[in-house]
């Protein structure tokens, strides 16, 4: 069974969900970004049920989550000692929760894939595309395991639950930033549907429901469309492209697959700036006072 994927039982059969990090793996060749959330899938270890499995193997990784998060993401760099498959098997021989027959296996398998996600890349502190994608795949993985039990956290109150989790433990520590991107962030994934934004029927209702007056059809370009946040353009999420309006009306600018591919910061902050000060000018709203005056406020002269 592949511990990277969710796992469900349904009329008696064994299906993999789909989910964040399957639509990354079927919308865009294959990346380095891709390596890191797919390392975040198997850190943050939600697998899921299928038949036969035990009640442990519904998390298989917590090993691996624990050595990460207790030994790897507050040092670590790629060339560090402690991605070494010898600092992995002395974890684990000395963790009495840990145990398996082949540690060694274990501990290597552990140490390739750590290289090859670049795990140093958890410790970074900015909002980066990567970071988006896990957000998403986190909350995916959360829902769906807490249906498992039949319990339905898609109208729950979603930052809690993901500060409670794992996330901000293996993909870096809380910043201004990451906390205020969240918020965004968890306000788009409700908004397009949470795990439903995958399939088209679900999101052609929600958005003829939601958006009045908006034209819902399908694309000719399939790839995905950038969701783009105004207030800080590092907040961008890939989404699929019936998406494009619930994602406006979360507050999101939309943008077309190539502007993804090209998108400079610098650039689109100084589109953006511009185009506000048009907006004022044709709306006719000027200053009230001068910079010299507004600096004496300031210093309270």
């Amino acid at each position: 069974m592949n511990f990277f994927l969710f796992n469900h039982i349904a009329d008696g059969e064994d299906y993999i969900i789909a989910d964040e990090l399957v639509f990354q793996a079927l919308s865009w060749e294959h990346n380095p970004s891709f390596d890191t959330v797919a390392l975040f899938a198997f850190l943050f270890s939600y697998a899921g049920r299928w038949k036969g499995a035990k009640k442990e193997q519904r998390r298989p990784a917590l090993w691996a989550n624990a050595y990460v998060t207790q030994r790897v993401s507050a040092t670590a760099n790629q060339n560090d000692a402690a991605l070494s498959a010898d600092s992995i098997e002395e974890f684990l021989r000395n963790d009495r929760r840990y145990q398996a027959q082949t540690t060694r296996k274990l501990a290597t398998n552990l140490s390739y894939l750590l290289r090859i996600g670049r795990v140093g890349r958890f410790r970074e502190k900015i909002v980066t595309r990567w970071w988006v994608d896990c957000l998403f795949l986190a909350l995916d993985r959360l829902i769906e395991d807490a249906r498992l039990d039949g319990r339905n956290r898609e109208n729950s109150a979603l930052e809690p639950i993901l500060a409670r989790s794992s996330f901000n433990a293996l993909t870096g520590d809380s910043t201004l930033e990451k906390e205020l991107a969240t918020k965004h962030l968890i306000r788009l994934y409700l908004k397009i549907g949470g795990r439903k934004r995958l399939f088209d029927d679900f999101v052609t209702e929600k958005t003829i429901e939601q958006v009045p007056g908006a034209s819902v059809v399908r694309p000719n370009n399939p790839l995905p469309r950038g969701a783009i946040h105004p207030t800080n353009p590092r907040i961008l999420k890939s989404i699929p492209p019936l998406c494009a309006e619930l994602a406006k009306s979360a507050g999101f600018e939309v943008i077309s697959p190539n502007e993804m591919d090209e998108l400079n910061l610098g650039d689109f902050t100084r589109y953006r700036t511009s185009a506000a000060l048009v907006s004022l000018d044709e709306r006719k709203i000027a200053p009230t006072m001068t910079i010299e005056e507004l600096l004496k406020i300031t210093r309270g002269e």
